[in-house]
């Protein structure tokens, strides 16, 4: 697949950053639509990064568990990161779980007060998807018992009522992130 043509007007110096938040359920493909899209971004000459959720619990917030308090800090401190680097003119992609629309709602507000753009999308796969795709294994743990807490099974997940985008990554990502980079160039997001 060809790469997208930066759109007229736009140069990598003059693309504005922008955040761009992909929730969804655990095995969703919202890592996956992110690698593709950051892919199509940097041909196209944008600077793109994406905070992956997991990295982020690696290296940035490894102090938190997964209560409510520290779920919504994980959301927050990700947030406080991704707002910083868009103000700076990069993309950013942050394929993060987010499971409260609070908190998510919070990352938003923290980006249209610093005048920051900012887009919510809903990778929508259905749970019996997820759970077929089960790339961590957590779906076959929660089922055995041998683990709780899953997000989207026996811990909540608030899907966005009204998200900027809603996407789903069937038939092929590639096509998906194709569509969802054309759909962002028309917002004036990148």
């Amino acid at each position: 697949m060809n790469s997208p043509a930066v759109p007229s007007g736009h140069t990598r110096e003059q693309a504005p950053g922008a955040t761009i938040w992909l929730t969804g359920l655990p095995s969703a493909g919202k890592s996956t639509l992110a690698a593709a899209l950051a892919r199509l971004l940097s041909g196209a000459g944008h600077r793109a990064e994406v905070l992956d959720g997991d990295e982020m619990r690696a290296y940035l917030t490894a102090d938190l568990g997964f209560s409510r308090e520290d779920r919504e800090t994980n959301v927050s401190r990700i947030g406080y990161v991704a707002e910083r680097l868009a103000a700076h003119g990069v993309t950013v992609l942050v394929p993060v779980i987010a499971p409260y629309a609070d908190s998510r709602e919070a990352v938003r507000r923290r980006h249209e007060a610093a005048g920051t753009p900012y887009a919510e999308v809903h990778v929508a796969t259905p749970l019996e998807v997820c759970s077929t795709r089960d790339v961590k294994g957590l779906y076959a743990k929660q089922a055995a018992g041998r683990m709780s807490g899953l997000t989207g099974v026996d811990d909540p997940y608030e899907p966005p009522v009204s998200p900027d985008f809603r996407v789903g990554t069937e038939p092929s990502v590639g096509d998906t992130a194709a569509e969802l980079y054309l759909r962002l160039v028309e917002r004036g997001l990148v």
